[in-house]
């Protein structure tokens, strides 16, 4: 959302981002020059009070925007925010980052989540899926008609450091990029180094949560503790993926994730479990390795492979690279998004 707005104000297009939440974001887009404003009324949980008062906050500033179009993001935004532009009888284009009805065990909460997309998805001009896989999905539980879905893949911008890594490097520096929260199974890769103790190898856990100190305590059980470095949250991710030779994710739960594409764009071969929209981004056998979501032995044996093989790793890494050039560029994605815009926009202004 940070790049679309950037790039759509750099069109002359005039750019305005409503959001529950500031500090690195608005940070960002003052960086920019892209006029922003806090709804301080939208919260993360749910909050019937609070959500009540969030859509009449969006409301408000609608009516006074006159917005050709409104683009919402997140579920929560992406909930109120196409109900509010509805009201108005404003053209509304919802981004689903990953639909919260999938990977989900619990089914009543499935089903929550479910009708509440097809109420709002229903009261919304289209929806825009990042990966092939959440189209499919949306289709198939019968959320979401397929005349009003499209998919625009992930893209981000070409770097501007060219710091990109050397994953021939011995020894092997693996890398993975998640917050310690449950779907991202940090402990399927934990105990997956654990059995390879005998080769040469380094793992750099970047990002923070509550789950950060059960990982901890599994590094430790695992006897691995002196190979494995936490960094906490950090904001130079380019600038340490360019030291990493591996990029891994262990998750169980994706839609298209932004970190495998910034691995790609450094140059770095990917194992990543099969889920959500990852093997549209990742070719098994190519520029990387795919594993079923908690699959530990296949995991092992895949970065087992990558750690004693550097031109293996140097291989996947200039195909992934190459790959990111050819599909996933900030390019690509905006000039997707624009001609959806551009056709919601002459259409309602002809009717």
């Amino acid at each position: 959302m940070r790049d679309l707005a950037t790039a759509f104000k750099e069109r002359g297009e005039e750019v305005m981002v409503l959001a529950g939440s500031g500090g690195p974001l608005f940070d960002a887009l003052k960086n920019r020059g892209v006029n922003y404003r806090l709804l301080k009324n939208m919260v993360h949980p749910i909050n019937p009070l609070k959500d009540l008062s969030a859509y009449r906050e969006i409301k408000t500033c609608l009516r006074e925007l006159k917005p050709d179009l409104v683009s919402t993001h997140s579920n929560k935004a992406g909930f109120l925010g196409r109900l509010a532009a509805n009201k108005l009888g404003i053209p509304v284009v919802h981004t689903s980052h990953g639909f919260l009805f999938g990977g989900r065990k619990q089914k009543l909460t499935c089903r929550f989540y479910r009708l509440m997309e097809k109420y709002a998805a229903a009261r919304g001009d289209l929806v825009i899926a990042v990966a092939q896989s959440e189209y499919d999905l949306a289709v198939r539980l019968n959320v979401i008609p397929p005349q009003k879905m499209v998919v625009i893949h992930n893209g981000l911008p070409e770097s501007e450091t060219s710091s990109f890594a050397k994953p021939e490097k011995e020894p092997a520096h693996l890398i993975m990029v998640a917050r310690f929260v449950p779907p991202k199974d940090h402990g399927t890769l934990i105990w997956a180094l654990s059995g390879l103790k005998e080769l040469l190898w380094r793992l750099t856990l970047v990002g923070d949560g509550n789950g950060q100190a059960a990982a901890e305590k599994l590094v430790n059980v695992s006897a691995i503790t002196d190979r494995v470095d936490f960094v906490g949250f950090r904001d130079d991710i380019e600038e340490l993926l360019s030291t990493a030779s591996v990029f891994v994710l262990s998750s169980r739960r994706e839609g298209f994730p932004i970190s495998i594409l910034e691995a790609m764009r450094s140059g770095l071969p990917v194992v990543a479990s099969r889920v959500g929209g990852i093997s549209e981004a990742v070719v098994e056998g190519e520029t990387g390795f795919l594993f079923e979501p908690g699959d530990e032995l296949f995991l092992r044996s895949s970065l087992a492979e990558l750690i004693a093989d550097p031109a293996l790793r140097l291989h996947m890494g200039q195909a992934g690279q190459k790959r990111f050039q050819d599909k996933f560029t900030l390019d690509q994605m905006v000039e997707q998004t624009a001609s959806i815009y551009k056709k919601l926009v002459y259409h309602n202004s002809i009717t």
